[in-house]
């Protein structure tokens, strides 16, 4: 299925973004990245990871044209990613649903539901994904993208 059937389907609305805001968006990875490494309990280093996931995933619907209907939002927001990204990306997908429903679980239900291994895992996969949704942009939406002084080194701006 594509983007297009998923609004066809009323899963997904047309979303005119701009740099600012997918800049905003980087900004609140950035920061959940780093708090999510602060001295908190798992689960909440775990809900912290997730969601810069979730926004990382956002910023790719986002830049394609689309925002999710409220129902179901973050579960076809993480169920986008291979649609954008490729099939390659449906196991990221599944793993990030899975990370949906044990921050729910973590965040309403129990406490101690996540260890300190899930949330280091969660942490270094939403990194890795921060960096491809870097290059995705630079590559399928160089306007959207943030800037790389020449250098090489970001400048706090640039996000």
């Amino acid at each position: 299925m594509r983007l297009q059937q998923w609004a066809a389907n009323g899963w997904l609305r047309p979303h005119q973004t701009n740099k600012q805001q997918v800049a905003d968006l980087l900004a609140i990875v950035a920061r959940d990245l780093a708090d999510s490494q602060s001295n908190l309990s798992p689960d909440w280093q775990f809900g912290i990871a997730y969601n810069a996931a979730l926004k990382l995933c956002t910023i790719l619907l986002y830049a394609e044209g689309y925002r999710p209907e409220k129902n179901l939002a973050h579960y076809r927001t993480l169920q986008a990613l291979p649609l954008i990204l490729g099939t390659a990306r449906s196991n990221d997908a599944d793993y990030l649903d899975a990370c949906r429903a044990k921050r729910n679980t973590a965040e309403y239900d129990i406490v101690g539901t996540v260890s300190a291994s899930e949330a280091a895992e969660l942490r270094a996969f939403a990194t890795e994904l921060h960096a491809d949704v870097i290059a995705w942009l630079r590559q399928n939406h160089p306007t959207l993208s943030p800037k790389i002084p020449s250098h090489g080194k970001r400048q706090k701006d640039d996000l």
